[in-house]
């Protein structure tokens, strides 16, 4: 009796992500979603923390998400990865905050302001610090910034690729577009980031740049158009703290 109630326990603990999903759509199974909230609560939440550039935010959208998901549970259908499914809804609330925030500051911009019309308010710089681990901070706080002023299109394949790690074939299907195009704006994202990283990247001391210099990181697939200097700071994942 013991071994039967051990194995439909197996069975339960084994369902995967969509038959857990057609649970909570069919049966409103509470004990299922509560799962898969445990399981993705935390990538999404990076995931809005770093499309928004604010942590506080991120949070917020997190639960709102998953708030979505159960409303729209009826909605579901496994066609698909549950994933994607997940990752659409809070992707379209990100870009919804975005838009929110770009009218916010159009709002309070001045006329005079052009120099910092395209800065967000919401990816604040810590001052750089005495030690290796205060200047990786600094480097990671100028990374965010231009990453908050890049457009929803390739902000979106930066964190996708680089924060979350995930294939182009993935941000393809979840973005719905055919993967050559996941590669053009995976390189004109990291054109822009350098174009960006650069002027500050020249102001490092002689010593720094010979260092990065002499240890160069490996250049993913369609990046070759960053500098050397910012693709050092844009691919160097231990430098994300986020």
């Amino acid at each position: 009796m013991k071994g039967l109630a051990f194995s439909a326990l197996s069975l339960l603990c084994s369902r995967t992500d969509e038959e857990a999903m057609c649970r909570v759509k069919t049966h409103d199974d509470h004990h299922e979603f509560a799962r898969l909230l445990k399981r993705w609560e935390e990538p999404i939440r990076r995931l809005c923390t770093r499309m928004t550039g604010d942590a506080h935010r991120g949070e917020d959208l997190k639960q709102e998400a998953f708030l979505r998901l159960f409303e729209r549970r009826k909605d579901y259908e496994p066609t698909g990865r549950f994933s994607t499914y997940l990752w659409r809804i809070a992707l379209n609330l990100c870009y919804d905050e975005l838009r929110r925030q770009e009218r916010r500051r159009e709002f309070v911009r001045e006329p005079d302001s052009a120099e910092t019309a395209g800065e967000t308010p919401d990816c604040p710089a810590d001052g750089p610090g005495p030690d290796g681990r205060a200047v990786q901070q600094e480097e990671g706080e100028l990374v965010r910034q231009a990453l908050c002023r890049l457009p929803d299109i390739y902000r979106t394949v930066i964190v996708l690729r680089h924060y979350e790690d995930m294939k182009l074939g993935k941000i393809a299907e979840l973005l719905d577009i055919p993967e050559g195009t996941v590669n053009s704006r995976m390189a004109e994202a990291l054109a822009r980031l350098s174009r960006l990283l650069e002027p500050k990247l020249r102001a490092e001391p002689a010593e720094v740049r010979r260092a990065e210099a002499r240890e160069p990181r490996p250049q993913a697939r369609g990046q070759e158009s960053a500098g050397p200097g910012a693709q050092a700071m844009i691919l160097g994942r231990e430098r994300f703290v986020l």
